[in-house]
């Protein structure tokens, strides 16, 4: 038997937060479509976010009040009280909450520190146990745009704080894409080495080119689960240059060809790529799109 990875796609969060161009309500609904036929199951479908800041997540409770559910688990990303108290509301099956491991960052992204940002998980913790899955995401866990490098050390001092109310599953983010190959295998490491039975994912930027890399590399380290969006579309709205996700695509080529199974089928999610290209109204960063899969032989 193969051996198995999930994607979680993104495209419809971090995918689009930071268009420009914005989507309306059908066009998700048509992306979501698209999403499912490549074969996702689970879909981080929006934020619960403050509209003024992030506009492209204004539609958030209309577009889960009539979401697909057979065989699916939907993800709603919360920052702060208020967005989690809507995320419940919309009756998802995970939030992901969302702690950004330098002041600087944490202040700009989601008006707090680090430190209250912990209390503030303590504080949803003790409110979702037993009703929906969880998920926090160590953001910036790979480097700050403000205050540079961010140490192992820090990543796990407020790992350890967090886990006084374990969540679900832990995800390292490299928000910045600043994370190589080694950077991977040792925060990684880091983790398993201090909580063994935490499941952990990844979210990977794609920004200087190492993404695939890190998805290897932390497929090695024993990750099997992944964050990527159609086109690897996406971007933090506070980060400077924080582009671009793993392309779906691109993660499903490599896996597939490795011998590890996604669940998901090329052809569609390059379909769903392309369709997602013409709604933006510019080109995206994905290559199997562009290129296509393994190609046929030619004829004799």
């Amino acid at each position: 038997m193969k051996d198995v990875v999930e994607i979680v796609d993104v495209t419809l969060r971090d995918g689009i937060q930071n268009e420009k161009t914005f989507l309306d309500l059908d066009t998700k609904k048509r992306m979501l479509a698209a999403i499912i036929d490549a074969g996702a199951t689970r879909i981080e479908i929006t934020s619960f976010v403050n509209p003024a800041r992030v506009p492209q997540m204004a539609d958030a409770e209309a577009l889960c009040a009539d979401l697909p559910r057979e065989g699916l688990r939907h993800i709603g990303l919360v920052l702060n009280h208020r967005g989690f108290a809507r995320a419940l509301e919309a009756g998802l099956d995970e939030v992901n909450y969302a702690i950004v491991l330098s002041d600087t960052f944490s202040q700009r992204n989601q008006g707090m520190t680090s430190a209250e940002g912990v209390a503030l998980w303590h504080r949803l913790a003790a409110e979702t146990r037993g009703r929906v899955g969880t998920n926090v995401t160590l953001a910036a866990a790979f480097g700050c745009p403000f205050e540079g490098e961010v140490p192992v050390a820090r990543m796990i001092e407020v790992l350890e704080q967090v886990m006084e109310a374990a969540p679900d599953e832990l995800t390292l983010a490299d928000t910045i894409g600043v994370a190589t190959p080694r950077d991977i295998e040792d925060r990684v490491g880091a983790v398993r080495a201090r909580f063994p039975d935490l499941p952990i994912r990844l979210h990977l930027h794609n920004t200087r080119n190492t993404g695939l890399a890190n998805a290897w590399a932390g497929y090695c380290a024993g990750v099997r689960s992944f964050d990527a969006s159609l086109g690897g579309v996406g971007g933090c709205p506070f980060a400077p240059r924080a582009t671009g996700n793993l392309p779906t695509e691109d993660l499903v080529y490599m896996f597939e060809r490795s011998g590890i199974a996604t669940g998901y089928d090329l052809d569609r999610a390059i379909a769903g790529a392309k369709a997602l290209e013409v709604a933006l109204g510019h080109p995206v960063p994905g290559m199997l799109m562009k290129a296509g899969g393994f190609p046929a032989p030619a004829g004799i």
